[in-house]
């Protein structure tokens, strides 16, 4: 008798089996704090609160375990991929989790917090040292991804700029619950851009709903991806230098450049006014937001997604001494007592 209780009270918890079924289902909050209650409702999507601290989570599951699915992943497989950081803690912890081994391929940039935790899920970190013809590092990480997978018969490039299952993770995921969450009535998607997967994947989504939303892409000054000149940037995770395969400019209505500046600043404000800690292309939505919004209908509907936590840019974003190094810009705004 006592045994059958037990079973009965189990079936009625809610329980995940893994760490990665904790992925999703991120909350939907309305920024009135910091965009006011009159004019447009502006809704962020705080994918931060994935377990593994970003966005990047969702991909990283999708892609390994429709992988595993179809045979291209085995458990031989060694995965291989190039990343600033978000997208190699979520795939450490799928890798983690089906026991698969992973190598990512990062560069000087990175935030010593996405290293360490890297380093600390079990994966195999290679950094590259040498900066590529734009002054940055993604054409010098991919080379060397090519290399590493070359050299191994196992060896598997995820390839986040080119894989489609990249963007069908956040059409799948992000997308579909912002559509739930708001019933379909969303009159802007603001997102910003890297390897455009994410964009596109919740605008696909979101324009099935509304086939009048408006996609705005918010990119990073010096990112070469809406063919705008190539210069130097700081700000990890937002803007490329080079034009991702995935990408389609056509399913693009609109795009905003904003500097690093630009962004730690969205980022202060973000925090003191609605007490949300987030990363740097956060602060780049924040930014982008306030230079949209008066062109707006009053009664628009704005959807923006803040893709990862704060704390692992204490040594960047959220410090003086980084922040003093960036080029002349906008006045940092400092959070008041």
């Amino acid at each position: 008798m006592e045994h059958s209780v037990l079973q009965v009270k189990n079936q009625s918890l809610n329980v995940a089996d893994s760490i990665l079924d904790c992925i999703g289902q991120t909350p939907l909050v309305r920024l009135s704090s910091l965009f006011g209650a009159k004019g447009p409702s502006v809704y962020a999507k705080l994918e931060m609160m994935n377990p593994g601290g970003s966005m990047k989570d969702r991909p990283a599951r999708y892609i390994i375990e429709q992988g595993l699915r179809d045979g291209t992943i085995t458990s031989q497989t060694h995965l291989i991929e190039s990343t600033s950081g978000n997208l190699g803690i979520g795939l450490a912890l799928a890798a983690k989790r089906y026991g698969l081994k992973f190598t990512c391929v990062v560069d000087p940039k990175i935030t010593s917090t996405n290293l360490r935790m890297i380093t600390y899920l079990g994966a195999n970190v290679d950094m590259v040292s040498e900066a590529d013809e734009h002054g940055s590092y993604l054409q010098s990480r991919i080379r060397r991804v090519k290399e590493l997978a070359s050299q191994d018969p196992a060896g598997y490039w995820i390839n986040q700029y080119a894989n489609p299952l990249n963007w069908k993770a956040h059409y799948h995921g992000a997308g579909q619950e912002i559509v739930e969450q708001l019933n379909g009535r969303i009159d802007v998607l603001v997102c910003a851009v890297s390897t455009t997967g994410s964009i596109l994947g919740i605008s696909r989504r979101v324009k099935e709903a509304n086939p009048q939303a408006r996609i705005v892409a918010v990119d990073a000054v010096g990112s070469v991806i809406f063919g705008t000149p190539s210069k130097p940037r700081e700000l990890p995770g937002i803007g490329a230098n080079r034009v991702p395969e995935l990408f389609s400019p056509a399913e693009i209505d609109q795009v905003i450049h904003v500097d690093d500046r630009e962004s730690v600043l969205g980022c202060r404000k973000l925090l003191e006014r609605e007490g949300i800690f987030a990363g740097g292309s956060s602060g780049s939505l924040v930014a982008a937001l306030e230079k949209l919004l008066p062109t707006l209908s009053a009664n628009a509907n704005v959807v923006t997604v803040l893709p990862d936590r704060g704390e692992r840019y204490l040594d960047t974003v959220y410090d003086e001494q980084w922040v003093g190094q960036l080029p002349p810009g906008p006045t940092v705004y400092h959070a008041t007592n």
